[in-house]
C-alpha cells in the first residue's frame, strides 16, 4: 500500500515509489513477454496450423454425393445371423458366500467399465461376495468420480441378484480394509501378484485360500486381470451380461444424453423431450421420418497420444521439439515408435488421424457437408485450430459444448469420466460410429455396436497412412480407394478370435446363431 504522504510531490518516498513501480511495470511485461514465447514453444496448438493436405482439401469441400449413395451410407445393417445371448435357465445363488471380494481399479472409464465386468466374474468363480469397485483417482484427468457417480448402482445390483452377491460397503468388522490401508505396508488380504490375463485356476489357487483365511480378499492392480480364452461358458454370458445390460449409466447422465440427441436427430426442436424408449426405438429401426441422422466422430487425439506416437502431424519445428519434451518428462523417452521414421510409422497405420484427416475419411467415404456430426472428445491437441479443417467440411458439426445448455454442463463440468459417460451414451445411441484411432472407447463401442448390430466404420489405419503420403494423389482416387478399403469395415461381425477381447468381439460368447 502507498502511504498518503507520498501523493505528495515533495515527499521523500516518491522517488522510491516511482522506481518500484517503474521495475514493476517492466518486470510484468518482461514476464509477460517470456510466457507468450514458452507458451508458443511449448504448446504449440497456439500457433496457426496450416492444412497437410490442401489439394485433398479443395476437392472434398465441393463434393457432391449422389443420393443414393448417401441412401446407401445411412441404410441400418441388415441382419447378420446372430443375436444376444438369452439365458435359458434362471441362475442360482450358493447359500454361503466364501467372503468379500475387492478390486480397485485404474484408467480411464472404459478400462474401469472392462474391469467391472471381470470382477463380477471373479466374484462368481471365489462364490464371493463383491463389494462395489473403487475407481482410482486417474492421474492424468485428475477426476474422482466413484462408481456411484458414473454408473446406477442399483440397477447393476438388481440385474446380477441372481447371479452374485453384491454390496455397496463393506460391514463394520471389515470397514479398515481400505485404498489407505493397502497403501501403508504389505497386507495379508492384498492380492499384488494378479497376472495379466490370469486362469480361473489361478484365483482358485491364489485367492479363494486368502478369503477362507481373512474373509476378505483385495486385488490390486486389478486391470486385464481375467482371460478372455479357457473359461466355462456361464462365466463368458456373465461377463457378457454385466457389460450389455447390468452397466448403464446414472440417470442424469442418460437425461442429457437424451436432451443432445433429441438436438441431433430433431434440429429445429420439432420433437420436443425424447424419451430413453423413444430413442431406442429411431436408432435401432430408423422408424420415425421426421428423426434426422447423425455421425459420431470419437476424435482421439490429445496431447498424450499424439507425443506417444512419436509421428509428425504438421506443427512444424516448435511441435515436435514440445511432443519430444513431453515424451521425455511423461516417459522418460523411452517410447517404442520413436525408432521408426514417420513415413515408416504412417504406411504401418501407428500414427493417429487428424481432424483433418478423419474429415477427408469421412468426405471420401460420401459424407456431405448436410452431415451432422456429433464430436466426441475430451481435449484435442491443438485446439479448434486443428479442428477448423473439419469443421470447413462439416459445417454442422456439434459437441456437448454447442449441445448442452450452461446449467447442464454444469453437472458434469470438470469431471472427465461423466464427460466419457455421456460421449459413450450418445455414441451407442447414433446412426453411425467412427473413431478417428484405436482405443479403449472405440474398442468398448465397437463391442456394444456389435451386439446391437449397428453401423460401426473401423477405419483402415495402414491404408489411410499409405494414401495421405501420396502427395500427388488426386480426389478421385484417394476416394476410390478409401471406399474400397472401407468396404467390410462398417458393423460386419467379427468372431473373435484367441487372446482378443470378448468386450471388442462379443460372438459367439455373448451372441448366438438366430
Amino acid at each position: 500500500m502507498i502511504e498518503p504522504g507520498c501523493l505528495n510531490q515533495a515527499h521523500p518516498c516518491r522517488a522510491t515509489t516511482l522506481a518500484t513501480l517503474s521495475l514493476l511495470f517492466f518486470t510484468l511485461v518482461f514476464f509477460s513477454s517470456f510466457t507468450n514465447a514458452f507458451s508458443s514453444s511449448v504448446y504449440p496448438e497456439l500457433n496457426p496450423i496450416k492444412p497437410r493436405h490442401s489439394r485433398l482439401l479443395r476437392s472434398a469441400v465441393q463434393r457432391e454425393t449422389p443420393a443414393s449413395q448417401l441412401s446407401e451410407l445411412w441404410s441400418p445393417l441388415e441382419n447378420q445371423g446372430w443375436m444376444p445371448y438369452v439365458e435359458s435357465n434362471k441362475p442360482t445363488l450358493p447359500e454361503k458366500s466364501e467372503g468379500y471380494i475387492q478390486v480397485f481399479l485404474d484408467g480411464g472409464l472404459n478400462q474401469q467399465r472392462m474391469g467391472i465386468c471381470d470382477a463380477v466374474a471373479v466374484a462368481k468363480i471365489l462364490n464371493a461376495t463383491l463389494v462395489i469397485p473403487y475407481l482410482e483417482l486417474n492421474p492424468v484427468w485428475r477426476d474422482s468420480s466413484s462408481f456411484m457417480d458414473i454408473f446406477d448402482v442399483d440397477h447393476f445390483i438388481d440385474v446380477l441378484k441372481d447371479d452374485i452377491s453384491i454390496v455397496k460397503e463393506l460391514p463394520g468388522e471389515y470397514s479398515w480394509s481400505t485404498r489407505e490401508y493397502y497403501g501403508l505396508a504389505i497386507r495379508e488380504t492384498r492380492i499384488k501378484a494378479a497376472p495379466v490375463h490370469a486362469s480361473a485356476h489361478w484365483y482358485l489357487e491364489n485367492v479363494l485360500p486368502v478369503l477362507q483365511s481373512y474373509g476378505i480378499a483385495a486385488i490390486s492392480p486389478f486391470s486385464h486381470r481375467l482371460s478372455f480364452d479357457n473359461l466355462p461358458m456361464d462365466i463368458q454370458h456373465l461377463r457378457c451380461k454385466v457389460n450389455f445390460e447390468a452397466l448403464i449409466f446414472v440417470p442424469h447422465i442418460r437425461t442429457l444424453g437424451d436432451a443432445l440427441i433429441s438436438h441431433l436427430r430433431y434440429p429445429d426442436g420439432s420433437a420436443g423431450q425424447m424419451g430413453y424408449n423413444d430413442l431406442q426405438e429411431v436408432t435401432s429401426v430408423g422408424a420415425s421420418k421426421n428423426a434426422g441422422k447423425f455421425v459420431v466422430l470419437h476424435l482421439r487425439f490429445d496431447k498424450d497420444m499424439a507425443a506417444h506416437s512419436a509421428c509428425d502431424f504438421g506443427g512444424g519445428k516448435a511441435e515436435k521439439l514440445a511432443l519430444a519434451k513431453y515424451r521425455q518428462v511423461i516417459w522418460q523417452g523411452r517410447v517404442l515408435n520413436s525408432q521408426f521414421t514417420d513415413e515408416e510409422l504412417r504406411s504401418q497405420g501407428r500414427c493417429p488421424m487428424t481432424p483433418e484427416e478423419v474429415g477427408l475419411l469421412l468426405a471420401a467415404l460420401g459424407f456431405d457437408n448436410s452431415t451432422r456430426l456429433y464430436l466426441a472428445s475430451h481435449k484435442v491437441y491443438g485446439g479448434e485450430a486443428r479442428i477448423s479443417t473439419l469443421r470447413e467440411l462439416f459445417p454442422l458439426m456439434e459437441d456437448k459444448k454447442s449441445l448442452a445448455s450452461s446449467d447442464q454442463r454444469a453437472q458434469i463440468k470438470g469431471k472427465a469420466s461423466l464427460l466419457a459417460a455421456l460421449d459413450y451414451y450418445v455414441g451407442l445411441h447414433s446412426d453411425i460410429f467412427i473413431s478417428a484411432s484405436p482405443g479403449n472407447m472405440h474398442n468398448a463401442l465397437v463391442g456394444h455396436r456389435t451386439y446391437l448390430n449397428l453401423k460401426t466404420i473401423r477405419p483402415n489405419m495402414a491404408l489411410m497412412g499409405q494414401l495421405f503420403l501420396n502427395k500427388s494423389i488426386e480426389w478421385s482416387e484417394f476416394q476410390d480407394a478409401v471406399i474400397e478399403g472401407h468396404q467390410n469395415r462398417q458393423g460386419q461381425l467379427r468372431i473373435r478370435k484367441p487372446k482378443q477381447s470378448i468386450y471388442t468381439y462379443p460372438a459367439p460368447d455373448c451372441m448366438c446363431q438366430a
